[in-house]
C-alpha cells in the first residue's frame, strides 16, 4: 500500500509574535498556491473554508496574534 502522508503544512504557530508582513512572505514561501494575506483584528470577514487561503491575524501593532492557518 502507498504511503499517503499529507507533506502540506496547514498552520503555522511558529509565526506568532512576528510581524505580519513576514508572516505572510513566509507562508507564500512554503507554499505558493495559497492566497495569504493580513487581517487586522476586529476586521469584519467571511466564514467560508477555503482550501487555498490563509488569514494571518494581526495586532494593531501589525504582529501576527493567532497561528495561521489554512481555511
Amino acid at each position: 500500500m502507498a504511503d499517503c502522508k499529507v507533506t502540506s503544512k496547514t498552520q503555522w504557530p511558529e509565526l506568532i509574535g512576528v510581524k505580519g508582513d513576514v508572516a505572510v512572505a513566509t507562508i507564500k514561501a512554503e507554499n505558493l498556491s495559497l492566497h495569504v494575506f493580513t487581517v487586522k483584528k476586529g476586521s469584519i470577514f467571511t466564514g467560508e473554508y477555503q482550501s487555498d487561503r490563509v488569514r494571518v491575524w494581526v495586532d494593531e501593532c501589525g504582529v501576527v496574534y493567532e497561528a495561521p492557518q489554512i481555511g
